[in-house]
């Protein structure tokens, strides 16, 4: 778990917080230069500050329960876990979550059967979860990738890096049905082998920044973008 000021928490897998030394001795303030000892004082107050604020995570986190059933996995175990922070009314406005293993250059159907089961199922469960909680009207899910992937499939029964991906947005006041139009799959009408994309999914971010969070886009995106119409 990573915390990126008050907005935004990056949820990992595993325990909620570590932190320590690691076969690094502390220097004699006897040796060394003075600006050594400024850096080592401002790492041990920011280590404290991190532990007080793994602690009330903790706490917050323990305060209610999961209302259902998610997969074992790391996005599943991820989820879990912010649908307990958002249930135990835990401030922050962002969570991020991350789910690995769509590289397929190889072996691609087998991956991505799992993979897209895991993504299905976990967010089933989330939703399922928040719902229970009654939160659903305030949350809204998006799902964003690095990459698309190529229409033609390659020599090694895989796909390559391509121009475009589908996004997936879920929520209470989430408006239902594809929107943008469904891109074609024929050969003349994709551009040196990949998919022509509809949506600038810039657009997207500035929907859910414009209409969501209730915060300008474009100092954060460094152009104006058309918001797509999301909720």
């Amino acid at each position: 778990m990573e915390l990126h000021g008050a907005g935004l928490l990056r949820v990992k897998q595993g325990p909620l917080f570590h932190s320590g030394w690691f076969g690094l001795g502390r220097p004699s303030r006897k040796r060394g230069p003075p600006f050594l000892f400024l850096v080592l004082d401002f790492i041990e107050r920011t280590a404290l500050d991190a532990q007080v604020s793994s602690d009330k995570i903790r706490s917050i986190a323990s305060r209610v329960g999961n209302l259902a059933t998610y997969p074992v996995s790391q996005l599943g175990n991820s989820l879990k876990l912010v649908a307990k922070l958002i249930g135990g009314g835990l401030p922050t406005r962002v969570f991020y979550v991350s789910q690995g293993g769509y590289d397929t250059h190889t072996n691609q159907v087998n991956a991505q059967e799992r993979l897209l089961r895991d993504l299905g199922d976990s967010v089933r469960a989330f939703v399922q979860d928040i719902q229970g909680q009654g939160n659903l009207p305030r949350v809204l899910l998006m799902t964003f990738s690095e990459f698309g992937r190529r229409v033609a499939e390659n020599a090694s029964g895989g796909t390559d890096h391509g121009a475009a991906a589908p996004m997936f947005v879920a929520g209470g006041q989430v408006k239902a049905g594809l929107l943008g139009q469904y891109p074609s799959l024929a050969p003349e009408d994709l551009f040196q082998g990949d998919l022509k994309f509809k949506v600038d999914f810039r657009s997207v971010y500035a929907g859910v920044l414009e209409d969501w969070l209730k915060t300008p886009s474009e100092p954060v995106l460094g152009n104006e973008f058309v918001p797509l119409p999301l909720v």
